[in-house]
């Protein structure tokens, strides 16, 4: 019995590990914004505490690293995570966007997931338009991403 228990977590954390190897979020908002343009997908900003927001980390664990979410999420936005963290370091780049980013579209509390469109002007300059936000939502995945689902449709 403890072999067949054994098999069947080893076999579960594979391919938990497997499906979160694809997921890629980006720290940088201009080459998550070229990659939104090419592939005509809102951008998925996720504003954390990675290291200190409890329920940051439970958005995380109950929805972002399940296989249901990452499905959904490679089909149909660009992932960016803009982070506040309190321990771990950060160039003063990436905290400068992510300040800016997170007066401009007047984020509260942790966490917070915007969704929004970008577009560049003639003379490259980019513009975001907001389509909503949302934070964390009990559930699970699949109450979370209807949810989403709502929001993007404004697309």
């Amino acid at each position: 019995m403890k072999k067949i228990l054994f098999i069947a977590f080893l076999t579960l954390t594979t391919m938990s590990m497997q499906a979160q190897e694809g997921l890629t979020w980006h720290t940088d908002m201009s080459k998550a914004t070229d990659i939104s343009i090419k592939e005509n997908k809102p951008m998925f900003l996720f504003f954390t505490g990675s290291d200190w927001c409890g329920w940051c980390i439970r958005l995380q664990k109950e929805v972002f690293k399940t296989p249901e979410f990452i499905s959904w999420a490679k089909d149909n936005v660009v992932l960016v995570e803009l982070d506040f963290p309190r321990k771990n370091n950060q160039t003063d780049a990436v905290k400068m966007q992510n300040a800016q980013l997170q007066q401009q579209l007047q984020v509260r509390g942790y966490p917070t997931v915007w969704f929004v469109n970008a577009t560049k002007t003639a003379d490259a300059k980019v513009n975001l338009n907001a389509l909503g936000s949302t934070g964390y939502v009990a559930g699970g995945p699949k109450v979370w991403i209807d949810g989403a689902n709502q929001i993007i449709k404004k697309k």
